[in-house]
């Protein structure tokens, strides 16, 4: 079997990359309206890679938890408060920005995934997470004690989200200067 040849550059055009489970795109920004504009020089640059990932409701939670983990620095404690926020808002929440999370609402989530060995959240951890999550605006105390309003800008009932991420690679003070790196 030979390999394919092309009388034009295939890549100069948006591109859909089939990879397992998910498909990356990869386009240029600036280009309709995917545009990364540098708010000091105007400059309109880069390329964006977008990865669609088709999960199940399980794995959607899973990576959805572990992106937010990244996304705001949480420790191990945090992560496992968020699910056990996710799960609340899924099973238990009161209205659709507030909700207990209580040591009842942990001892729920426990027994509900007792079938489960590796998740363990201790009511020490749980209360540690929920700090890390006040400081990173995606929970705020009520003046009820244990309850909570929910951000609901991070936390959600709905079935896709995307994360973005932007690598910039710094220049040195040569190439700042007009001066050739090499």
């Amino acid at each position: 079997m030979s390999a394919k040849r092309y009388k034009t550059n295939p890549f100069l055009s948006d591109m859909v990359v089939p990879v397992k489970t998910r498909s990356v795109k990869i386009s240029r920004l600036g280009k309709d309206d995917n545009v990364l504009v540098n708010q000091n020089t105007g400059e309109i640059s880069g390329t964006h890679l977008t990865t669609v990932k088709r999960v199940d409701g399980e794995q959607f939670v899973k990576l959805f938890t572990a992106n937010i983990g990244l996304t705001f620095d949480l420790t191990s404690a945090g992560i496992k408060t968020f699910t056990v926020l996710i799960w609340c808002v899924q099973h238990k929440a009161i209205t659709r920005d507030e909700l207990d999370l209580d040591s009842y609402a942990l001892e729920d989530f426990l027994d509900a995934h007792k079938s489960n060995a590796a998740i363990k959240v201790s009511i020490a951890t749980f209360k540690r997470g929920l700090s890390e999550l006040e400081s990173a605006s995606i929970i705020a105390k009520t003046i009820r004690a244990g309850r909570y309003y929910i951000n609901p800008n991070f936390v959600f009932n709905g079935d896709r989200i995307a994360f973005t991420t932007l690598i910039e690679r710094t220049k040195s003070v040569g190439e700042e200067n007009g001066e050739d790196s090499e």
